[in-house]
């Protein structure tokens, strides 16, 4: 069975000049966290989300937030059966591997928080009745930072589940044209084939989260993460639990990349990834601003980077 450089190749060739939105995504999923992709629309998140999905054998549903649903319109619900005299669940869309949660701030704060405990707890309560979801599951939300009317801005307690947020950006000339000459034999990733399957899956997330960090990588996660809660220009820094999510991102973007341990330099790579959209400026601002990226990049320079061996087994 192929594993997860494959599907990453696979994911070029529907994705044009998207490699590393690709590779942030598959690691945010073999990391066993959610990705909050925050771009303008006509951009391909969908696509993205959903060619992932496929390559990977997992179940894929899409939802599309608009202010009038409700929780239940995610979670699922009982209905009674007149003719058993019992009520049965309904399940929701929730209840599946990979959830594309499409502009999320479009739902009220009460829908929005309907997926709160499935985030972290991997579990939806119906009723009093816990349900457990599948694994591996994900959440991938979307929103459009430029159209805000109408919209719900995302609370820092739903943000900071999130473990990554990613931007795809508009291509180049020459993959915009290449885009429109894959497009001529179809819709792009439509026809995608299933190189794993969901056991498959959680084996390589295992595997990911087995990479090795050492104390002083370790240490450089905590110092940065701090950093951003002591600066002056900060009401709300980057939270333990945004801590513990860059070390777990950190093993699996070194795994995506091949090797079985963190450097420097993959913390270096996700911290903006990881942290920026978690912080909120003390005078104006929200979280996610651009202000976010700025505290995190002025965090990394002034935090040491370790420069004792930090490599166990090398390169596979």
């Amino acid at each position: 069975m192929a594993g997860h450089l494959e599907v990453l190749a696979a994911l070029s060739e529907v994705m044009v000049e998207q490699e590393r939105p690709a590779q942030l995504l598959l690691a945010g999923l073999l990391a066993g966290g959610h990705v909050l992709i925050e771009d303008v629309p006509g951009v391909g998140k969908t696509t993205l989300a959903r060619s992932m999905a496929h390559l990977l054998g997992c179940e894929f549903k899409r939802l599309q937030l608009t202010p009038d649903l409700l929780p239940a319109d995610i979670t699922g619900f009982n209905v009674y059966n007149p003719k058993t005299g019992e009520f049965a669940f309904r399940p929701g869309p929730v209840l599946t591997n990979v959830l594309l949660a499409d502009e999320l701030n479009r739902a009220t704060p009460r829908t929005q928080a309907a997926l709160l405990e499935a985030m972290e707890e991997r579990q939806v309560t119906v009723e009093g009745a816990t349900i457990a979801l599948p694994s591996p599951f994900m959440v991938i939300a979307t929103q459009n930072p430029v159209e805000t009317a109408g919209t719900f801005p995302l609370p820092e307690a739903q943000l900071d589940r999130f473990m990554l947020r990613i931007k795809l950006g508009y291509p180049s000339l020459a993959g915009e044209i290449t885009m429109l000459r894959r497009l001529s034999g179809g819709q792009l990733g439509a026809h995608l084939p299933a190189l794993l399957d969901p056991q498959a899956v959680v084996d390589l997330q295992g595997r990911a989260r087995s990479v090795f960090v050492a104390p002083p990588v370790r240490e450089y996660i905590v110092r940065v993460c701090r950093a951003t809660r002591d600066d002056s220009g900060v009401s709300l820094g980057a939270s333990p639990r945004a801590s513990r999510d860059l070390m777990r991102a950190a093993q699996a973007f070194a795994f995506v990349s091949g090797r079985d341990y963190v450097t420097p330099d993959d913390v270096r790579e996700l911290a903006v990834p990881v942290l920026a959209h978690r912080i909120i400026p003390r005078y104006g601002g929200s979280p996610g601003a651009a202000a976010g990226e700025q505290v995190v990049l002025k965090a990394l320079a002034s935090c040491p980077a370790p420069t004792e061996p930090v490599g166990v087994g090398g390169e596979r």
